[in-house]
């Protein structure tokens, strides 16, 4: 019984040390990704006081890693609009989880950097489907701040709409070009609680 639960221990521990090395490799991938606007293994381990090779126990490669930095962005994305929702009366859900959106989207490239280094045929690697998992994650919280259930294809696709319309308007004002064409992320905003939501 002892042993076992010594065993047990140690397993946790080694678990538990992983997921720490992990989490500082992603750290240091984000230093890097901010400091030089782009990502590599050599870099990042560099930063992170790793061999190159050291990286592979815990990535399988560059796109694993940027899937791994996406799949955090999203689990916080959808935090912050259940959050943001969850403070605002019933009719300024969307909208406050739109602004919300926005805002963390204006914050990170993890997700455009991610999605682009996706092959074009779905795999079935672990850092894809939590990616995948996080990204229906942000599209429920978007759901349910819109009141709508996404039940029906149909409502699952003005999900994917308004999900799409987001990241289009944080890539527009990332880049100047709302405010160049006299909009307001406030005022667009408003126009997608407008349409979408009950």
């Amino acid at each position: 019984m002892m042993r076992a639960a010594v065993a047990q221990h140690r397993t946790q521990r080694r678990a538990q040390a992983h997921a720490a090395t992990r989490g500082a490799i992603l750290e240091a991938a984000r230093r890097v990704a901010a400091r030089e606007g782009e990502l590599s293994l050599r870099g990042v381990a560099a930063e992170a006081g790793f061999a190159p090779a050291a990286l592979y126990g815990y990535f399988s490669g560059k796109t694993d890693l940027m899937l791994a930095l996406a799949a955090e962005d999203l689990a916080h994305l959808a935090r912050a609009m259940r959050d943001a929702a969850g403070q605002a009366p019933q009719e300024g859900r969307l909208a406050a989880a739109a602004s919300a959106a926005l805002a963390g989207l204006s914050e990170t490239e993890s997700l455009a950097a991610a999605l682009a280094a996706l092959p074009p045929q779905s795999g079935q690697g672990e850092a894809e489907r939590l990616f995948n998992g996080r990204m229906i994650g942000a599209l429920k919280a978007l759901s349910d701040a819109s009141g709508r259930p996404a039940a029906s294809r149909t409502e699952q696709c003005d999900v994917v709409l308004l999900a799409a319309a987001l990241a289009g308007i944080a890539m527009f004002a990332r880049a100047g070009r709302l405010e160049a064409l006299g909009f307001g992320a406030s005022e667009i905003v408003a126009r997608l609680q407008a349409h979408f939501a009950d």
